[in-house]
């Protein structure tokens, strides 16, 4: 049977080079240590607060040592281990995000097979989606989920109120129930107040939309069918009637302009997965109780999310693995989601009454973990393959060219399809 793996959007638009010597000091080959406590090197990714869970880990263990590298970006920290992995230094353990893990899970003999450390059943505790991710088609298992990224949308109470639209999340979910109603609502806010509903159609409707397909990307059997496949055509779709019905502030995420389109009302809605809340609040401090959470139109969905990997070469196999056990039990997922808003892919942790019951006094009253915790166990898990990544940036990037006046909404699925053939070499 095939692995079925979460197919995720990537977070950037770009990748960046990175320079393997800045990321010097990792572990190599050589005498491997069995003792708990020995210092083990650890990669991360930038801005996830994994500093804080390290911290967390050195006071419920006094005598571990851990050398943390925040190596940078998802990208740049996939691209390392890319090239430690084929003759260079490795860490002991490294994080790897979901849009990056096929690749890696091709070739699961670059990593320690999970189950060696902690038994057969070492998944079982974890979202099945999450978990078939990281497990290679022989069945070892080369990560750990640490995280999914619950799918929701973030929007201004404030500036709903002023456009005659309800306030209250339940009540706006249920208004904007069907992508149609989504768009329909944005277009009542506009006519209302003559300003954008969103920011941007790639990010907050095509990656929202995209995955809540049976199919993406690939048949269950690993076949390429993005070009075939209506479900996807259908999501691109909802993106570009969403731009050509006006309601689109067309500012790309990340862009220079998004931090200061949150705080100055130049769109009232934004996606929000679990992990992007915080970001939020640094980006617009000044509107703390103004915005609200809610459930995305349709079946709910995720964007985001990783799992922490030991290398075969790593030669602190079991301090790596006592981290592991420690910060990444439900116990330690729920901790560090109260810390920092990394959402859990424990099972018991999403069920327990701490996320359940997690809200913000940023984000009014609304029931964010309640919320995340339905659109992660609602979500449609799908086979993503090894070109899953490179397919969603250039079907992203044919709408962001939209946006920006170079193509014309009925030409921008294709030029997606033929960006996607050309970044695929097929």
């Amino acid at each position: 049977m095939k692995r079925r793996t979460l197919a995720l959007p990537i977070a950037a638009l770009g990748a960046l080079a990175l320079l393997i010597s800045g990321c010097s000091g990792g572990s190599g080959s050589g005498s491997e240590s069995g003792d708990p406590n020995a210092e083990f090197e650890f990669w991360s990714f930038t801005g996830i607060g994994q500093k804080d869970s390290v911290d967390r880990y050195l006071e419920k263990n006094p005598d571990a040592k851990v050398k943390l590298s925040e190596v940078g970006s998802t990208t740049e920290t996939a691209t390392a281990l890319t090239a430690a992995l084929a003759g260079g230094r490795v860490p002991d353990l490294v994080m790897i995000q979901n849009d990056d893990l096929p690749k890696f899970v091709e070739n699961p003999g670059n990593f320690v097979d999970l189950r060696t450390l902690g038994g057969d059943d070492i998944g079982d505790g974890y979202l099945d989606w999450a978990i078939d991710g990281a497990t290679a088609e022989d069945g070892s298992l080369i990560g750990i989920p640490t995280d999914v990224g619950g799918l929701a949308f973030a929007y201004r109470a404030d500036l709903f109120e002023k456009a005659g639209l309800p306030t209250d999340p339940a009540e706006v979910a249920q208004m904007w129930s069907t992508w149609d109603d989504f768009i329909a609502m944005g277009q009542q806010y506009t006519e209302a107040t003559g300003e954008p509903f969103i920011d941007n159609v790639e990010t907050s409707v095509f990656f929202s939309t995209v995955n809540q397909v049976s199919q993406k990307y690939y048949t269950p059997e690993g076949e390429l069918i993005y070009d075939t496949n209506p479900e996807v055509e259908e999501a691109f779709d909802v993106a570009v009637r969403a731009y050509e019905a006006g309601i689109s502030a067309d500012i790309p995420a990340w862009s220079s302009g998004w931090a200061p389109g949150k705080a100055n009302g130049a769109f009232a809605v934004t996606t929000a997965p679990s992990w992007i809340l915080s970001g939020l609040k640094n980006d617009a401090p000044d509107t703390e109780g103004k915005w609200r959470i809610a459930s995305i139109p349709g079946v709910g969905g995720n964007w985001g999310g990783s799992v922490i990997a030991i290398p075969a070469r790593a030669e602190n196999k079991e301090a790596a693995w006592q981290y592991i056990e420690t910060m990444l039990s439900p116990e330690g997922q729920t901790e560090h989601f109260a810390t920092t808003g990394t959402f859990p892919a424990a099972e018991d942790a999403l069920e327990s009454d701490e996320v359940k019951s997690y809200t913000d006094p940023f984000y009014g009253d609304s029931p964010i973990g309640q919320i995340m915790s339905d659109s992660v166990l609602n979500f449609q898990s799908f086979y993503n393959g090894p070109d899953t990544s490179a397919i969603g940036a250039a079907l992203l990037n044919a709408l962001v060219d939209m946006q920006a006046g170079n193509i014309a909404p009925e030409d921008a699925w294709q030029q997606g399809l033929d960006s996607a053939k050309a970044a695929i070499g097929g």
